[in-house]
This record gives C-alpha cells, sequence and structure tokens, in this order.
C-alpha cells in the first residue's frame, strides 16, 4: 500500500486544491484524485517513481500513468536491491550484505510514498513521486537513505524532540555540455553580485520557476566567490521534506542545465581552490516551541548538549558527509570549509555556527559538502546531536575570532581515515547498527580501491619527465 510521511500529508480527499488554474495544483504537489483527474485529462501520461540512491540521485522507472494508477498505487513495485548496494558507476560488486553475485541480485519491492506525489514541470507530461524500499515483508531496508534519517528522527523522538530543517547547497555551472570542453560559467568573484550575464539569468529564472511549479520554491539563489558558482537556499521545513525536495532540485537543475548548454556540477571541491558545500540548518523543537533559547536568550541545555553531540560524533560519521575522495580536498584553511570541528556564534569559520534569533535560533553545520547525500548527511547531524543528548555533554566555550587556527578535533584528511573511524566507532554502531555501518564502509572502501589503480592527469604533469 502506498504510505505517507508524518508531517508531510495531502489532503487526498481535495480534488482540486485552491489556487488550481490550467491542471496545476498551487503548491506543485499532487494528491491522488487529482492525478487521476489529470490521468483521465490527458495531461499526465508519465509517472516517475524514483528511490534514493546511496549516492543522493533518483534511481527508477517511468511508469505509463494509467499503469501506474491501475496497479502500482496498490502493489507497489520491484526494483533491483543493487541500487542500493552499488558505487556511483552502477557496478554490480561483490561485499555487500544486501545484494550481490552471491545474492543472485534479487528485488526490493518499493512503495509510494504519496505525499511526494508532484509535477515535473520540466518534464511535459510527467508526475514525480519517491518510493520506500521495503522488503517483502513490507520491512524497511534499513540502509536505504530515507529509512536512515527515519530511524534517527524516531530516536530523537524518544527524547520527546524533532528537528526542522532547511538545506542550503553550493554548485558550479560549466559552460557546454557532454565531451564539450568545460569551463566556468564566469572567471571572476560574483558573490552577491546582480548583474549576471543573460544566461546566467535566464537559468536562474527557468531553475525558480521550474522548481516554483514542483511545489519547491526557492528562498534565494545567489552567485558565490568561485568563477561559476551558485547558491541555492531552500526554506525550512519537515526533515524528510527537506532532503526530497533537494534530489528533486538537484534533477531540474541538470535538466534545465542541459537544455541551455549548461553543466552543473556538486563535486565538493571540482577545482583546486574552490570548495562547495551542502550546508545544513537545524533547530531543535519541542511541540511548538524552539528548544535551542532559554528565555533570557541564552543557549539551553538541550542545545549544549546537541553541540557537543556533533564536536564529538562528527568526527567518526565523516563517509556519511564526505562520501568519496575529492570530499576531503574541499576541507582547506581559509575556504569557510571548516578543518576542525569548532563551534562558534555567528561564525563562518567553524564547523557548528550557532545563528539567528528567538524562535529562528537554529545550528548551521557545514561539514557536509555539496556531494553528500542529503538524507544521510542529516541523519549523521541528527545521529550526533542524540548522542549529546543521551549522554548529556557539554561542548565548551564558543570560538571566537579565526577557528582555522583553533584546536579541536581535525577534520578527517582522507576517505580511508574517515571509513576505518566510522567502521570502528561504538558511537556510530550504536545509531546506526552494525549492518549500516558494514554497508556503507563497503561503500567507501570501493571509492579508495577505484582511486588506487587511477593514474591521475595531475601525476602525469608532475612527475612525466621528473621521475
Amino acid at each position: 500500500m502506498p504510505s505517507v510521511d508524518s508531517g508531510n500529508s495531502a489532503d487526498a480527499r481535495r480534488t482540486t486544491p485552491p489556487g488550481q488554474q490550467h491542471g496545476h495544483a498551487s503548491s506543485g504537489q499532487l494528491t491522488l484524485y487529482r492525478l487521476r483527474d489529470l490521468v483521465a485529462a490527458g495531461r499526465i501520461d508519465t509517472v516517475l517513481l524514483a528511490v534514493p540512491d546511496l549516492q543522493g540521485r533518483l534511481k527508477g522507472k517511468r511508469y505509463n500513468a494509467k499503469h501506474f494508477l491501475d496497479r502500482v498505487v496498490t502493489g507497489g513495485a520491484d526494483m533491483c536491491a543493487y541500487v542500493l548496494a552499488t558505487d556511483v558507476d552502477m557496478r554490480p560488486v561483490s561485499g555487500f550484505k544486501l545484494a550481490s553475485w552471491e545474492t543472485g541480485y534479487q528485488d526490493f519491492a518499493v512503495t509510494p510514498v504519496m505525499s511526494t506525489l508532484r509535477f515535473v514541470p520540466w518534464m511535459p507530461g510527467t508526475a514525480v513521486v519517491l518510493g520506500d524500499a521495503v522488503d517483502h515483508h513490507g520491512g524497511p531496508i534499513e540502509v536505504a537513505p530515507r529509512q536512515m534519517l527515519r530511524r534517527q528522527l524516531s530516536r530523537l523522538a524518544a527524547h520527546g524532540l524533532h528537528v526542522k530543517s532547511g538545506l542550503e547547497t553550493e554548485f558550479l555551472l560549466y559552460q557546454g555540455t557532454g565531451d564539450q570542453a568545460l569551463k566556468p560559467l564566469s572567471i571572476e568573484n560574483l558573490d552577491y553580485a546582480l548583474d549576471h550575464t543573460p544566461v546566467a539569468t535566464r537559468f536562474f529564472r527557468r531553475l525558480q520557476a521550474g522548481l516554483a511549479g514542483a511545489g519547491l520554491p526557492v528562498e534565494a539563489v545567489k552567485t558565490e566567490g568561485a568563477g561559476g558558482q551558485v547558491e541555492v537556499t531552500f526554506p525550512y521545513g519537515e526533515p524528510l521534506t527537506a532532503c526530497d525536495g533537494h534530489l528533486i532540485f538537484k534533477h531540474a537543475a541538470r535538466a534545465l542545465g542541459a537544455r541551455a548548454g549548461l553543466t552543473p556540477t556538486f563535486m565538493a571541491a571540482p577545482e583546486t581552490g574552490v570548495a562547495s558545500g551542502l550546508h545544513l540548518h537545524i533547530s531543535l523543537w519541542r511541540n511548538n516551541a524552539n528548544m535551542l533559547s532559554d528565555p533570557d536568550g541564552t543557549l539551553s541545555k538541550p542545545a549544549e548538549h546537541a553541540i557537543a553531540g556533533l564536536l564529538d560524533a562528527l568526527p567518526q560519521l565523516g563517509p556519511l558527509y564526505a562520501p568519496n575522495i575529492n570530499s576531503y580536498k574541499r576541507y582547506v584553511r581559509g575556504s569557510f570549509a571548516p578543518t576542525t570541528f569548532t563551534w562558534g556564534h555567528d561564525n563562518r569559520t567553524c564547523a557548528i555556527r550557532v545563528v539567528g534569533h528567538g524562535d529562528g535560533l537554529h545550528l548551521e553545520v557545514r561539514v557536509p559538502g555539496a556531494d553528500a547525500n542529503p538524507y544521510l548527511a542529516l541523519a549523521a547531524a541528527v545521529a550526533a546531536m542524540n548522542h549529546g543528548i543521551a549522554q548529556q555533554l557539554a561542548p565548551g566555550p564558543a570560538e571566537i575570532g579565526n577557528a582555522y587556527g583553533a584546536g579541536g578535533t581535525p577534520v578527517p584528511s582522507t576517505l580511508k581515515r574517515a571509513q576505518v573511524a566510522f567502521r570502528h566507532s561504538a558511537i556510530v554502531r550504536d545509531a546506526l547498527g552494525a549492518d549500516v555501518v558494514e554497508h556503507y564502509a563497503h561503500l567507501a572502501q570501493l571509492e579508495i580501491d577505484h582511486h588506487q589503480r587511477i593514474v591521475t592527469d595531475a601525476e602525469r604533469h608532475r612527475w612525466l619527465t621528473r621521475a
């Protein structure tokens, strides 16, 4: 049966949403009843059923819309389990317990989460719905990214707390597509600039319009300091919803970019000296009250415990927010990416930045790179906050001034160091479970092994005539 996430349910009984014009709900989201109407009218002919994979991409099938309504909505679908047990190249590999040559690469079931159903304005006649991966008894696949985050949110709920989240991502835009020689869309520092080229302006407008049509209005778009670098921020909301929206956003950016002759990249370090992050804005709530500050405006005990947990546990959770070799080339002094686990008030040189006032007070976790799977990065942050709250940890004094010269636990310098810490951490195993730890440690090892054998252009340039 289709599932509905708590806090993100649609009114399935409303067949004509307020503000509906030309077959589109004002929010860009769809109810099942509205989808039936649009399919009958010939306005929707294709439904994408997608599962977030380990790398934070949408994987799935294009369904004839009538078949989707007749069979998939109530009966679900099957998908090869290797979608959640493979590297970025989608190679069938051994070593995963979930799926491998040894298991025969069996299927898992996919249950549509109907609260995620929405238009895809950049694909005519198309809607998309995300699905949850479950076994054939209906139990969740624990290594699935949506389930990873859901589990950490449930653990936090045991403390009577929940989080609200907003995602802020950076990416680089290149001119050209495919095999063309790519170069950044601009070469100068356009941070906070409002005088963009016609190409950039058209792309921004199309991206904003497309996302709004999908029910994902952006909060702001700005160009950043590196040539061709862009930052997009989204409004605060429920954590699963925020991550679902982020994957749709990346799909839109790539599709609309290709039509404009542009290639967006979400690499953490796409150029030497360039760092692109995925900053997690997180606030901690009990019922309708922000629990991060006391009435006098000072940080509350839950806030201190959460910050301390982030500082203590995040160093051991690296593969979830920095998943590949390139991720660690972002952590450079003076890059606005953190190099040590420190915290401070409105201090962008820290890993954890406390920012905002009153009900807007929140934590900005600046460690994840733009290449991070948002579900896994947020799951890591919530797991770390859970750890601090459960153990009632204290964070120590806030960092004042330049945190690049401060103490604190260093950010892991390589994926191998991060993988070893992750695999052998008692904190991580308690939070995620042994099978999940082994799954993602193996994924990291695949990346390490791949790069170990590759001779790079940089190596040849440095050593070809000098060795």
